[in-house]
């Protein structure tokens, strides 16, 4: 079992709460002429037939689609949270809380980041696609057992930690707007890691050995899931390069780029999660061979 309780993570995220207007409108403005992403997440410049200018286009469109992906998924965290508190609702009231604290930061994020893609379309003058719709999403993900919904959360959880702390906070390249947006989204979700872990903890407490086993395979079916995803993205991003550079990819340039990005996406969204050390750990803890089962798959998505 973890050492963290739901007091001590109440009173942390207590202290780091935040308000969207504090970090997104009137002068904090987004600067598009300066990279969105860290090159370990955006992959662009394996892309050398590309300019510096059609580079930093490329960025900006991946750095649409990581917080929009941030958006997708808080809408199926959203409902997931308030009904794994719902059943215990009076049995603990720093559980309780924590878990509706846990949802409204959820609820907070999606609202951040449709300001953010309202703040992108009017900068950047061309709208770009991104897959879809949320609800539908949503809708497949919950459709799978509460533990592999819950591992899928804090694999989640876990790679934006690695994200911001391995790639994004030192890189002074990187538009100050756009980090900041991602700074204060990581400050919440480090609380959520914790929470996450404790959600996984109890359910696997109340699941048989067989339950859990189950529920590993399901989140490598999510994960599959997201896979497929991933690989319409590259097509959009695709389509949406075209547009605002005016530039028409030959078929070697297709291929090349959904060779490179389609690699940078599976990365930022499976690999760096599925290979984590905190949830492979997490994970090791529930049972023989499950760590290892991981282990095994993560190279794909490196």
């Amino acid at each position: 079992m973890s050492a963290y309780t739901y007091e001590g993570v109440l009173a942390t995220s207590q202290r780091v709460n935040w308000k969207i207007d504090d970090i997104i409108g009137g002068d904090k403005r987004l600067d598009f002429g300066r990279p969105f992403l860290p090159e370990a997440l955006a992959g662009v410049r394996k892309l050398d037939y590309l300019s510096p200018s059609e580079q930093r286009t490329l960025n900006q469109i991946r750095g649409l689609g990581y917080l929009v992906m941030f958006g997708l998924v808080e809408e199926y965290i959203l409902p997931f949270v308030l009904d794994h508190a719902r059943p215990r609702l009076g049995a603990d009231d720093y559980r309780t809380r924590a878990l509706i604290q846990f949802a409204g930061e959820e609820a907070k994020h999606i609202q951040l980041f449709k300001r953010f893609r309202d703040e992108f379309d009017a900068g950047f003058g061309h709208h770009c696609e991104v897959i879809g719709p949320p609800e539908a999403v949503a809708a497949k993900i919950l459709g799978y057992s509460p533990l592999a919904v819950a591992l899928l959360t804090l694999h989640i959880e876990w790679f934006v930690q690695a994200h911001y702390l391995d790639s994004v906070r030192d890189d002074g390249d990187v538009d100050p707007q756009f980090k900041s947006l991602l700074k204060h989204h990581w400050m919440e979700e480090a609380q959520h890691t914790k929470l996450d872990t404790l959600i996984v903890e109890e359910l696997a407490a109340v699941s048989t050995p067989g339950e859990i086993h189950r529920a590993v395979e399901e989140y490598l079916e999510i994960g599959a899931f997201i896979d497929g995803g991933m690989q319409q993205q590259v097509k959009m991003d695709i389509d949406s390069f075209e547009q605002a550079t005016g530039r028409r990819l030959t078929a070697e340039e297709r291929e090349r780029f959904t060779e490179a990005q389609l690699k940078a996406l599976r990365w930022t969204f499976i690999g760096s999660g599925i290979t984590h050390p905190q949830f492979l750990a997490t994970v090791g803890k529930l049972g023989p061979g499950l760590r290892e089962k991981l282990e095994a798959v993560g190279p794909a998505f490196c």
